[in-house]
């Protein structure tokens, strides 16, 4: 038996999210048939909001509702030091840790050929400019520790040194093949208090 046109629409839109297969999506969705009306209302209109409200940070590339972010904004942040991510979600992962006090640049991903993504789809561009205007001092390079990420680094090393600033790469406590995102505080730590510079 095929389920009714809603339903099937609604599945189809959950299995587009990451890691949302069909058998999850048909949960979620007959999750929602048993919710009251005002609760699958609130998640519509959180998901609304979401694309409404939250934006690009014009200094750090990162997401925020205020622009410039609360870490840019931020006066007690050391503004001399740049750390830069592959994507919003691993600049939480390092702020979670407590003990980074600099700023940020977020990349919105890596350098990907088999998947058509260069540099110039990346920004490297403004992080350069940043470099150049604000006196930036040192760029820590925390991009994932895969052949996007290292491939990414090294792009943006090159790039960077003939500027004279100091190019550091977080120390490899990080497994090779993982993400920011899933590691722990203790861990994340651990690869800022061993980098090098490059």
């Amino acid at each position: 038996m095929k389920y009714s046109d809603s339903i099937a629409k609604l599945i189809d839109e959950f299995k587009r999210l990451p890691g949302i297969g069909q058998k999850t999506a048909e949960r979620l969705v007959f999750f929602l048939l048993k919710e009251q009306k005002d609760a699958v209302r609130g998640l519509s209109e959180a998901i609304l909001n979401l694309k409404d409200k939250v934006q690009s940070c014009s200094k750090c590339n990162s997401i925020t509702e205020n622009d410039p972010c609360n870490v840019c904004s931020n006066p007690k942040r050391e503004q001399k030091i740049i750390c830069v991510v592959e994507e919003p979600h691993d600049l939480y992962a390092i702020e979670r840790m407590g003990e980074y006090h600099g700023s940020y640049y977020v990349l919105m991903g890596s350098i990907s050929p088999l998947e058509g993504v260069g540099p110039e789809e990346i920004q490297i561009n403004r992080l350069v400019e940043r470099v150049k205007k604000d006196g930036i001092q040192e760029v820590i390079l925390a991009t994932n520790p895969n052949m996007e990420g290292d491939a990414t680094a090294i792009f943006i090393y090159k790039t960077l040194k003939s500027l004279g600033v100091k190019v550091t790469r977080i120390a490899r406590g990080l497994p090779v093949g993982s993400n920011l995102e899933y590691a722990d505080e203790v861990t994340i730590l651990r690869s800022f208090e061993g980098r090098m510079e490059m």
